[in-house]
């Protein structure tokens, strides 16, 4: 860490139950030349990747649904959610994680993706950066019915969608997902589907 105006002071575990959630307190040093001391909370689930699967020819695209807690428990009745297929890098590289999780999750085994961007999903308490990919699928590629690895837990229903439908969801509510949205986004803003 190399901010000379920041000197971390303490770092609890509050919890290393699922992920690891840890109190920081440190000393940030202001405008005026002083020291001031904060605290702040920080969730570690490690980095992540998502990808955004298309096709030009049929104008379609890939995504997943699948039931998310957090949602649920906060106002989406069914905490089902319509999303990109994504997933944590654990010890892979971000295209080595993107890859297999396509595979995993959609059943698509795609030869070659395109990295986009990386983001800071949540900045104000989660350390995660998240890897965007996309990636041109035919049906050529389609392996096995993908829907998630058992031992996960996963529960994932592949949803391929026209693109202007896909888009247009985001305006009816119907995606709130933000890693979604943006690939979303990504794909009308560069004509990846015309």
């Amino acid at each position: 860490m190399t901010n000379p105006k920041i000197e971390i002071t303490k770092t609890e575990v509050l919890s290393n139950n699922w992920y690891t959630l840890r109190k920081i307190t440190y000393n940030y040093l202001k405008k005026d030349g002083n020291w001031e001391t904060q605290s702040r909370e920080a969730y570690d689930r490690g980095n992540g990747a998502t990808i955004l699967l298309y096709n030009k020819n049929s104008k379609t695209v890939i995504l997943t649904r699948q039931f998310r807690l957090p949602t649920y428990i906060n106002g989406n009745e069914t905490g089902m959610l319509i999303e990109t297929c994504a997933g944590l890098l654990d010890k892979d590289n971000a295209e080595e994680c993107i890859r297999r999780e396509t595979e995993e999750e959609t059943g698509y085994k795609i030869s070659s993706v395109e990295k986009v961007f990386e983001v800071y999903m949540s900045p104000g308490s989660v350390t995660e950066i998240v890897y965007f990919f996309v990636a041109e699928y035919t049906k050529a590629m389609k392996v096995n019915e993908g829907g998630g690895v058992e031992e996960e837990q996963e529960n994932i229903e592949v949803l391929e969608l026209d693109f202007a439908q896909a888009y247009n969801m985001i305006a009816t509510g119907e995606i709130k997902d933000a890693k979604t949205i943006m690939l979303l986004q990504h794909a009308k803003i560069n004509r990846l589907i015309e």
